[in-house]
């Protein structure tokens, strides 16, 4: 039986007009389209195409930010993202000026794109926004440039120990724990439930810790508070753009350890003290954009509708309950039922070790589908690897006319059926019941089971007998299963 699974769950997001409209409601985002669509020849900027100090308490007023310090902060950071994303565009200064500030700017390309873009324009502006944000996430904090800025007034690179491909690595590890918490927790993936907020110390001690340990050491919790604090600043700076919703930690937490002395993580009762984070349905999609450009597989409920059937059976295999039935929805809901069903039976063929999930999985398909599947099902009722599951479906339906299926059928449908399920991976308590009512159901099972001409009979076989709660049956089962493998053997 197959061993391979995905690495993540899928995620079930808004459509693309939806998470468009997160990504404009951005507050950085907003901001920076304000200030595209304030900006002039006149807008005066600095070599980088930051915008002169002497503009920024206009562009603050823009955006009915207060004149002053943390205002020319907001509205810089602001800009940056409209020069980033395209809104406005650096005109290079006039030839032989002698001084940055002469350049100017004028409307972005991708300005016009705000209103009259598709939601996949949109999503690409934020993106590159998100870059920009994730860049200045990772940067050194203003107070250790402080510490290392020479007497010409330059930072001095190699004294300030910065590490910025191990700072994005570890943010992009981050995101990708906080990612694969939201996608599984409560069955969020499946049921679009939200998840509730990460606790900050849980979440940088899922990046500090090693699996194996037990009581956390002294160093250990120092440096899971270290990487709670820095968080903390990253955070700060990652919700404007729309990526988290973010509680930080209590100022007042860090005015108790004071300034030498990394906050303590310890037994307070009320743990969002300590900063809770939480992805936005805006972030899922960002953050999965990332570890898709990574190279890493993150599936999605949809990534499938446009596929072959084959593809679809193969890919909702390890799906979450839930999510499978989303997706298969979704392909079902592009095709005429009789052609899907057709395809479905078609792809669920076979004796690879994959083709039982696969069977189980178009069983469902076929279920969704409702009864206009029945003459693409009928069609079936003589093969012997679909006609079994072909009857069930029938009966299940209440339909007339369905054949009694003869007895190497029923046997091999009852082989089948406990292969899917083993793959599948599901609650020891069901499968026993499962194990256990076949049996039940057939005086004399295992004389006839062990015969049967299915490649996983050995397996499944061995499987009953260690599932089996009676020790009588069990032993049975394993004395067919030897049986098998000496038939499959000979």
């Amino acid at each position: 039986m197959s061993s391979d699974r995905p690495t993540l769950p899928p995620v079930r997001l808004p459509s693309d007009a939806e998470l468009a409209r997160d990504a404009l409601a951005a507050p950085l985002l907003a901001r920076a389209v304000r200030l595209a669509r304030w900006a002039g020849p006149g807008t005066r900027v600095g070599a980088g195409g930051e915008l002169v100090e002497e503009l920024l308490p206009a562009a603050a007023e823009v955006l009915g930010l207060p004149a002053d310090e943390d205002g020319a902060a907001y509205a810089s950071e602001a800009w940056r993202v409209a020069v980033d994303t395209g809104l406005v565009e650096v005109e290079d200064p006039a030839e032989g000026a002698d001084e940055a500030e002469e350049a100017s700017v004028a409307a972005g390309e991708n300005l016009p794109l705000i209103t009259g873009g598709s939601p996949q324009d949109v999503l690409a502006l934020w993106l590159d926004g998100l870059e920009t944000v994730f860049a200045d996430a990772t940067a050194p904090l203003l107070d250790d440039l402080a510490d290392v800025v020479g007497e010409d007034g330059r930072i001095d690179l190699e004294a300030l120990d910065w590490d910025p491909e191990g700072e994005a690595e570890f943010l992009d590890g981050v995101l990708g724990n906080l990612y694969l918490l939201t996608v599984s927790e409560s069955g969020a993936a499946e049921t679009g439930r939200a998840p509730g907020p990460v606790p900050l110390p849980a979440l940088a001690a899922s990046m500090i810790l090693p699996d194996d340990m037990g009581e956390p050491t002294d160093d250990i919790l120092e440096q899971v508070s270290e990487a709670m604090m820095r968080l903390d600043d990253q955070f700060r700076v990652l919700e404007p753009i729309g990526l988290v919703e973010y509680t930080p930690v209590d100022e007042a937490l860090m005015a108790e350890a004071g300034d030498a002395e990394p906050v303590a993580v310890g037994d307070d009762e009320d743990v969002s003290r300590y900063g809770m984070v939480r992805l936005t349905p805006l972030g899922l999609y960002g953050v999965r954009a990332r570890m898709l450009d990574a190279g890493v597989d993150a599936p999605a409920v949809g990534d499938l509708a446009d596929k072959g059937a084959e593809a679809l059976l193969a890919g909702v295999a390890h799906f979450p309950e839930g999510a499978a039935r989303a997706e298969t929805r979704e392909w079902l809901a592009r095709r005429e039922p009789v052609a899907a069903a057709r395809e479905l039976l078609a792809a669920a063929k076979g004796t690879d070790a994959d083709s039982p999930l696969r069977r189980l999985h178009c069983q469902q398909a076929l279920t969704l589908a409702g009864a206009e599947a029945e003459p693409a099902v009928r069609e079936v009722l003589d093969d012997p690897e679909l006609g079994g599951l072909a009857r069930v479906w029938l009966a299940e339906r209440g339909a007339a006319d369905v054949p009694a299926p003869p007895e190497s059928m029923i046997f091999w449908l009852a082989i089948d059926t406990i292969a899917a399920q083993l793959d599948a991976q599901g609650e020891l308590e069901e499968l026993q019941d499962l194990v256990e009512g076949l049996t039940g159901q057939h005086s004399g099972f295992f004389d006839t089971a062990w015969r049967v001409e299915h490649p996983a009979t050995p397996e499944v076989l061995e499987a009953m007998g260690r599932l089996h709660r009676d020790k009588r049956v069990a032993k049975a089962a394993r004395k067919a299963a030897f049986k098998a493998r000496s038939r499959a053997g000979a």
